[in-house]
């Protein structure tokens, strides 16, 4: 009995499979959604992957360890069109990261490694460049500006790295570049995506004058960047 279930989803997944290589790859698909992008304004939502990374400028030789970790996005959005190959794209989400920062000439864990956890709501207004349709496939480029707010932002405390507080700014800017597909699917279309986020505002907050710091007096700059991968669905 199992054997049977198991060849049966498998023909099932195999002619499936097939169903959707024939109407997206072949050399004359059945085209689908062809008016779905002619359309003035549309929307979609999105869910993805981030990896966040600092990018330090240091006033003497430093080198501070950045351990990355996998977070994750999720978001919405309205697609503009402003002629055929190009649209506006605003696409508001709420971004989740974690990095880990290790700082040298300490040595106790209480003093080197300092936490920067972050919850963004991400603002990125962008221009979608598309390629000339071919069957059910789209290619495009997209670029633009956005601005970041951190809710996990400790900025207003008074605390600094002696009390084991390391502050970050609440706002923050970047621009964003990436490359993306559009697949046109028989009932809406995927979009996977993957983009590069380069921070253009200095996001640290230096510790509180009165004594050296370790943490933050050789910090020239401290600017986030990260790549993004998103999966999207109109």
């Amino acid at each position: 009995m199992k054997k049977a279930v198991i060849l049966f989803l498998l023909v099932l997944a195999t002619k499936g499979y097939s169903q959707f290589a024939k109407n997206m790859f072949s050399k004359d698909p059945i085209i689908n959604l062809e008016n779905f992008q002619k359309q003035r304004v549309y929307f979609g939502y999105y869910l993805g992957f981030n990896s966040f990374d600092f990018n330090f400028d240091y006033k003497t030789q430093q080198d501070i360890q950045v351990k990355k970790t996998t977070g994750f996005n999720v978001g919405v959005v309205a697609d503009l069109r402003l002629q055929e190959y190009v649209s506006l794209r605003f696409e508001p989400g709420l971004y989740y990261t974690k990095r880990d920062l290790y700082f040298p000439n300490f040595t106790s864990e209480n003093d080197y490694l300092r936490e920067v956890n972050s919850t963004y709501i991400h603002f990125p207004l962008l221009l979608k460049f598309s390629a000339l349709r071919t069957g059910n496939i789209r290619p495009f480029l997209v670029g633009g500006v956005s601005t970041t707010l951190n809710l996990s932002s400790n900025a207003k405390s008074k605390d600094d790295n002696f009390e084991q507080k390391f502050r970050v700014k609440q706002w923050t800017a970047a621009y964003e570049l990436g490359v993306g597909i559009d697949l046109f699917t028989e009932y809406f279309i995927f979009s996977p995506s993957i983009r590069g986020m380069f921070g253009i505002t200095n996001e640290l907050i230096r510790d509180n004058p009165g004594q050296a710091s370790g943490w933050t007096d050789n910090i020239d700059s401290m600017k986030s960047r990260a790549i993004l991968i998103n999966f999207t669905f109109h």
